[in-house]
């Protein structure tokens, strides 16, 4: 699907993507499950090329922000240690993208990485290590995705149910605070109860809400995103009274979401991509406000649903009555404030 770019001048930090080599996970596996992961995954290859040819392919995009993904973890650093591998990898990135050689925009100018907050307090030493790492890193995410149905996620997917309401986990988590990090949380439409609870708990704690809180349409949820949808907008609306909380308006094209139901890259324009997202973006944006949502990529793994020119198209539609201050905080602004990296603006 080709389209004409809309807003073409409209500043964009895309504060949601991945970098990986997935080759040899997906080689690990039976394979009859080689198709179903490489649709969750949206490309099992993902590096500086591919993101260089993506944002650079009509749209302002004058920065991004990586999102932990499991990438290129250091083997010789033991269980422990071995995710400082990823910022590691992630800030040679970003430099190359800084050295101007590809143009004005700064690919992973904020690294957000990952440690094992279930360590409890021994977290903090992960923390620091990253932060060594890269002057980029910004902060973490430790997922907690779970479902009954192990057909939702599959194995490379599924965390330990109920991890945001763990006491370890929560130890771990108050060692974000005394060195300014920001967490971004990913977990299922039906668990949004456990990140209230958390968000409640530490007030303080800058949070980030990934992929608009996922609402599901796949294997056991398959046809109910409708009969779903009004559990999802109270608890989005439970979310938002947190004020520590930030959403990412986004995610929605991903294979578990089934908005669109095929893929990838299923070749719908952004007029109707618009149509099928405007009921969830519309009911963050007025639950968050402007100044705590964010528009996202997702990518690759949001290929699923779209081309990354007509994945921000369908964006601009959907942005299309807000004014040029409530823009500007979508497509930039928030992002630049909750990452650190306003300079980009």
């Amino acid at each position: 699907m080709t389209e004409t770019i809309l807003e073409p001048d409209l500043p964009i930090i895309d504060p949601h993507h991945h970098l990986w080599d997935l080759r040899p996970l997906v080689g690990a596996f039976p394979e009859p499950r080689h198709d179903f992961l490489e649709a969750i995954v949206g490309a099992a290859y993902y590096t500086f090329d591919e993101l260089q040819a993506d944002t650079q392919s009509g749209h302002n995009v004058v920065g991004t922000v990586f999102m932990e993904c499991g990438a290129f973890y250091d083997a010789s650093r033991g269980d422990e240690l071995k995710t400082v591998g990823e910022v590691e990898f992630v800030n040679g990135v970003a430099a190359q993208g800084a050295s101007g050689l590809y143009g004005n925009y700064r690919p992973c100018a904020a690294i957000v990485g990952h440690a094992d907050l279930t360590m409890g307090s021994g977290a903090g030493m992960v923390l620091d290590a990253l932060s060594a790492a890269s002057p980029r890193f910004v902060g973490i995410r430790h997922a907690a995705a779970w479902d009954a149905d192990p057909e939702v996620l599959g194995p490379p997917f599924h965390h330990p149910a109920g991890l945001y309401l763990d006491n370890k986990f929560r130890e771990g988590f108050a060692e974000l605070a005394s060195r300014g990090l920001t967490f971004d949380a990913w977990l299922l439409e039906p668990q949004l109860g456990d990140l209230i609870d958390l968000a409640k708990t530490f007030p303080d704690q800058p949070i980030v809400l990934d992929h608009c809180g996922t609402p599901l349409g796949i294997a056991s949820y398959r046809g109910k995103l409708e009969e779903n949808f009004d559990r999802w907008r109270t608890s989005i609306r439970a979310v938002a009274e947190c004020e520590n909380v930030t959403v990412k308006l986004g995610g929605l094209a991903m294979a578990f979401c089934q908005l669109p139901d095929r893929g990838p890259a299923a070749g719908l324009g952004s007029e109707e991509l618009a149509a099928m997202w405007k009921p969830y973006i519309e009911t963050c944006i007025e639950a968050f406000g402007p100044s705590r949502a964010m528009f996202e990529s997702n990518y690759p793994v949001d290929r699923w649903g779209a081309s990354y020119p007509v994945l921000w198209n369908a964006f601009k539609r959907l942005a299309n009555g807000a004014s040029d201050g409530e823009k500007r905080d979508v497509f930039a602004g928030t992002a630049a404030r909750v990452y650190g990296i306003e300079h980009l603006l």
